[in-house]
This record gives structure tokens, sequence and C-alpha cells, in this order.
């Protein structure tokens, strides 16, 4: 009934009785009980990412006694999390595990003398999971500017000469691990500091609505590191610019908790570059910026955002003074509140 209720979206339903079952099976080393945590633990994923870390900590130990495509997605899940907190050495080892998974399971189910038909399958082709490790991995180098291993990852993701399956679902499956790979080339190549790569980076992304975003947050980033001036590029996009109150405009391809915090990481950036240049629309982004990130609950914006505003602050109106007064003000009684909760269970 629980798993009824997960798979038509009845989440809050499903929770009382995964919920029951997991109190149920507490003293079990059961796939039941691993099971409904790692349901319960999806179902509490959201904007959030104090309550999405404590969520991963409770799910994470109960991973590997999933059966193998329900363990897939979980990795899947927790690398999202933890992406989104910007533990890269967490999201690495994840990604990691997940390939060994995916190949281990790929191997036996192509290789296997029976050809056993499976009782479940994960939510996507099992190379997806490969491909996708190595996907996550090239980010985590990224973030590292580690761009020369980041180059060797995107080679092994836009690698199919391996892959058996065959139909219109596959090949839709890997031409989008083309298009990444096509655009993470540029990207790396740009995020190192050659800007001539640039236009062609801009040319390539254009027709591709869902990674203008994610395109521009990288080169608003590396304009702010290279001291570049992208107003025509800025200027091309306008649509992409203003605050968006609902991230899932920027395209289903993209984890939600991944895109909330790079959107409030790229509101941050678009003030930096714009108060660097004495724009007046910066402080407008700054404070944009600050209330994403409290949003998300996201410690490291809210900081980056305060000394911003520390750094800028005579460029800053009597009004947004007054702004920035007051979600800082609110901050401040959100982590109140938070540190209440914590003392509650010392």
């Amino acid at each position: 009934m629980a798993e009824d209720l997960f798979q038509e979206h009845h989440w809050q339903a499903a929770a009382v009785l995964y919920k029951n079952i997991s109190a149920s099976e507490k003293y079990q080393h059961s796939e039941r009980l691993a099971l409904c945590q790692y349901r319960l633990f999806r179902i509490a994923l959201g904007d959030s990412q104090i309550l999405n870390l404590q969520a991963a900590l409770l799910f994470e130990c109960y991973i590997e006694r999933l059966e193998v495509p329900d363990q897939l997605d979980g990795l899947k899940a927790l690398m999202h999390v933890y992406y989104s907190l910007h533990k890269w050495d967490k999201v690495d080892a994840l990604a990691q595990e997940m390939h060994r998974l995916a190949m281990l399971s790929y191997h036996h189910l192509h290789q296997s003398q029976r050809r056993e038909r499976q009782d479940k399958s994960p939510e996507k082709p099992v190379f997806f999971y490969a491909l996708y490790s190595y996907l996550m991995r090239a980010s985590v180098c990224e973030e590292f500017r580690d761009y020369e291993s980041a180059l060797k990852y995107v080679a092994l993701y836009m690698d199919r000469s391996w892959i058996l399956e065959k139909g219109e679902d596959i090949r839709h499956i890997l031409d989008q691990f083309q298009e990444w790979g096509t655009a993470n080339t540029l990207l790396y190549r740009m995020m190192s500091g050659d800007h001539e790569v640039l236009p062609e980076y801009v040319a390539y992304i254009a027709p591709h609505a869902s990674e203008i975003f994610v395109a521009l947050y990288h080169i608003v980033i590396s304009a702010n590191r290279f001291s570049w001036n992208v107003d025509e590029v800025l200027e091309q996009f306008p649509s992409y610019i203003p605050y968006r109150t609902n991230l899932k405009d920027f395209g289903e391809l993209h984890n939600q908790q991944i895109l909330a915090d790079q959107y409030s990481t790229f509101l941050s950036e678009l003030a930096n570059y714009y108060l660097r240049n004495h724009r007046p629309e910066g402080m407008g982004f700054l404070l944009q910026s600050l209330e994403s990130s409290a949003k998300i609950k996201s410690d490291s914006i809210i900081i980056k955002c305060v000394n911003l505003f520390e750094q800028f602050r005579h460029q800053a109106t009597e009004e947004q003074t007054e702004q920035y007064r007051l979600l800082i003000g609110e901050v401040q009684e959100s982590n109140d509140k938070k540190n209440d909760y914590a003392s509650s269970f010392v």
C-alpha cells in the first residue's frame, strides 16, 4: 500500500506507512527496512540544505541493504544532496561506488549464461549510471579546478562503443551525454581561462534552452575570476537573468537541489560582476541572492552575500540597506531556531 501511494505521489500518506513499517522492523537487518528508509529519504528532500543533509545521513547507513537497482538510484539521489552541499570528496566516493555497482550489474546482465529476467530495474538503463558516475566525477574535478582530469572523464562518458542496447530511448540518452560532453569540453577550456572559446561556447548552448542557465552560471563565474566583460552574453539571454521562483523552468534534466544552490550562487556572482563594474543592478541581485540562500539555508552563500554587501555598501540605497537589514534579521532568527532545535537533542 505504501509503495502504491508513493508511486501515485501521495507522499505524506506513504510516509506514515513507511514510518510504521520501519518501527516494526527496526531490530531487523531487513531489505524491507532499508527500502522504507530509502523512500522516506526521497520524500524528505526539499529546499532546506540542512534538512536534506539530515535525511541523507539517516539513509546512508541503509543503502547497502537495498537491491542493486535501488542502490543505483539511491546513490544518485545521495550524490545530488552532497553536491548541493559542496561536499566534493563525498560526491566522488559515491560516484566511484555507483560506477562499480553499475558495471558489475551490466556485465551480469549481458554475460550471464541464463540471462535471467530481473524482477526490479533501476529508473534508468544500467549503463546510464556508469556514464553518470563519470559525469559527476568530471564535475568534482571542475570544482577543484583540475580541468585536465575533468576532460578525461568527459571522454569516458562520451564513449558509447561498449553499450549493447539499441532503440530510440537508448539513443536519446546517449545523445544527451554527447551534448553534455561537447558543451563541457568548451566549458572546461573557458573555466581554465581561455577567453577565445567563449563565443563558441555561447553559440553551442544557445539552441539548448535547458542548458542556458547552467552555462550562464559558469560564464559569470569565469568573468569574475578573470575580469572579463560579458555584458553582450548577458544581454543575449535576458529572460534568464531575473529572479526565477520556479526552478523547474530550467529543465527537468537537472536536479532541483543542485539548481537551487547554483541559482543562489549565480545571483551572488551576478551581484559581484555588476558591483565591480559600478552598475546599479548589482545590489538588487545581491539582495535576491541573500533571500534565495536564506530559503535553502545555505550558510556559505549567505556569508558571501554579507561580505559583498560590506565591501560595496556605498552603492546601496537607503531602501536597499533597510531590506538587507531585514533579511539578515530573518537569517539570524532562523539560525536561533536551528540552534534551539539542535540543543534539544543534547
